[in-house]
């Protein structure tokens, strides 16, 4: 079975840094044309140019996909530029620890907005030309992966928000899978344990503490790995689907 994904086009949301860069790089060399959205456009034009370096095909797409209308027209640029789309990842995303007693609801606005509305978003404007994709031409399937977390399998004292915009994630992911698949558009929930990525940068005090030494004392998955995981959820064989992919640090229990 060929692993290609020549003549297909892949959309990767949170792509200028980890998971998301990782993840565009190992599509495009499969031979798929990648669609890079993010707000960093500077970090768009590097990875752009990367992936042209290695032979791959990539265009830069700024937005803030928190931003209805600019999450629809992330797609309708992708798909104006390379007359279709094939794969949706949705990555981007924003962890911000803390207790809920005493917490702060902006932070919780904040990563509903981005882990939550942004994919609703995303999925809803991409989902007419998914569907169209998996009726065509090469491969006659189409696939979205959600990027999760462990967060969203197993809750936590300190993670509350964090918990709940990722259980949201598996629960709207579980819901589209039985309603699209049957239509070869498939569904997939990537559920990562600890990452060596930025997304625990944006914590303070005593949670940057907790996680600086939970990294310091783990060897941590990098955001290759997962790239590799997506990657392979989007290769597999027209009949075969995969619905939840777990991957965890061996260190971590």
């Amino acid at each position: 079975m060929s692993l290609s994904l020549s003549g297909t086009v892949a959309l990767v949301t949170g792509s200028s840094s980890g998971i998301g860069h990782a993840s565009a790089r190992a599509l495009a060399a499969r031979g798929a044309s990648v669609a890079l959205i993010a707000r960093r456009q500077d970090r768009l034009d590097a990875l752009v140019a990367q992936i042209q370096e290695s032979g791959g095909t990539a265009f830069a797409v700024p937005a803030d996909i928190t931003e209805r209308a600019q999450a629809e027209a992330a797609v309708r640029a992708t798909v104006e530029r390379f007359g279709r789309l094939d794969i949706l990842v949705n990555n981007a995303g924003l962890m911000l620890l803390g207790p809920i007693v005493g917490g702060d609801p902006d932070e919780w606005n904040r990563m509903i907005a981005i882990n939550q509305q942004g994919l609703l978003y995303m999925t809803h404007a991409a989902l007419p030309h998914l569907l169209a994709a998996a009726q065509d031409d090469p491969r006659r399937v189409a696939d979205i992966v959600n990027i999760s977390s462990i967060a969203g399998r197993v809750a936590w004292a300190n993670y509350g928000a964090y918990n709940m915009t990722k259980f949201g994630v598996n629960g709207f992911t579980e819901s589209l899978r039985q309603e699209i698949t049957k239509k070869h558009v498939r569904v997939g929930v990537l559920e990562p344990g600890g990452v060596e990525t930025e997304l625990g940068s944006h914590n303070t005090g005593v949670m940057r503490e907790g996680i600086d030494t939970f990294y310091e004392t783990t060897e941590v998955l990098q955001a290759e790995d997962i790239a590799d995981g997506v990657a392979y959820m989007v290769t597999r064989p027209r009949h075969a689907s995969i619905s939840e992919l777990w991957i965890m640090p061996t260190d971590q229990a």
